[in-house]
């Protein structure tokens, strides 16, 4: 087995709180063009605000053709709790503040071992589709009549974890207040990585949206590596897939990425949607030799 890498770790650097007024101001100036840039780039409507066409999209199936495999590290967590249809739906982009750090996410494959050149220098490729799939899955979700909206932070590199605009202060504070908290994002490519699933928050019960998306795209353990920062304040954190061929090749490809992203946002949002509208007494959708109640210990 081959080293893991800083950026597989997936832990940030806990810096005290001691950021001053003044540097404060600093990180809003510096780098506020830099985060309109970015923030516009992710941008997946057209000029008239209007959906994209409704893509035609591979049905799931062993092994999925859009996400590629499930995380071979699977949970055996079911979600029951009930989720009112109006609840708010707050999507983020995984690293999007941790660019320049070694949790700045995967350089994915095109990167790492091809040496291909980034798709956008200020970032890794990872945060480059992260930002590009949660754009899309925003702007379907508006359009399904889903209570959802984005959050994105100030800068692309902000080095104390506590500082209130991180997707982590802001998964806390808003998760405390009922929000459902979804990150997306994109796993390492092989043999690092795991492949598509679901890491559910563990500060709350598990909800019927975390059964949705687990059903949709996998379950890793809800205690994943002992339990990962962003579950821990709300997040639940999504791998739509490995960042490697095929997946990486569609999303590189200009002929097939506009589809691709679609088709990865409509799988998404089928998830969100059926979760807000299930019933908890609805059966037959836990892991296949799961038990229907959480079991902690393993996941």
């Amino acid at each position: 087995m081959p080293p893991i890498p800083a950026w597989i770790q997936r832990k940030r650097l806990i810096i005290p709180i001691s950021v001053t007024l003044l540097s404060m101001v600093a990180l809003v100036l510096t780098q506020a063009k830099e985060h309109s840039l970015w923030i516009q780039d992710s941008a997946v409507a057209t000029s008239d605000g209007t959906l994209p066409k409704q893509p035609v999209c591979p049905a799931p199936s062993t092994p999925d053709p859009l996400l590629g495999a499930r995380t071979r590290k699977p949970g055996r967590w079911v979600g029951t709790a009930h989720l009112a249809k109006e609840v708010p739906i707050v999507v983020m982009a995984g690293h999007a503040d941790s660019q320049g750090m070694n949790s700045a996410g995967t350089p994915g494959f095109a990167v790492g071992v091809n040496k291909q050149a980034p798709m956008d220098a200020r970032m890794r490729d990872e945060l480059y589709w992260n930002l590009k799939v949660q754009a899309a899955v925003v702007l379907l979700g508006k359009a399904r009549a889903l209570n959802i909206s984005s959050y994105n932070p100030p800068a692309l590199t902000i080095r104390n974890d506590n500082h209130p605009k991180t997707n982590w202060s802001q998964a806390r504070v808003r998760s405390a207040k009922g929000e459902y908290i979804l990150e997306i994002h994109f796993d390492a490519y092989s043999p690092y990585g795991f492949g598509s699933g679901l890491i559910p928050a563990i500060n709350r019960p598990l909800n019927t949206i975390d059964e949705s998306l687990g059903k949709a795209f996998g379950r890793f353990p809800r205690l994943f590596r002992g339990g990962l920062g962003g579950p821990r304040r709300g997040i639940s954190i999504l791998e739509i897939g490995m960042l490697e061929p095929p997946l990486e090749q569609k999303l590189r490809n200009p002929n097939t990425q506009r589809q691709t992203i679609d088709c990865l946002a409509l799988r998404v949002v089928d998830a969100l949607e059926q979760g807000v509208n299930r019933s908890p007494d609805e059966g037959g959708n836990g892991p296949q030799g799961s038990d229907p109640q959480t079991n902690p210990a393993d996941g």
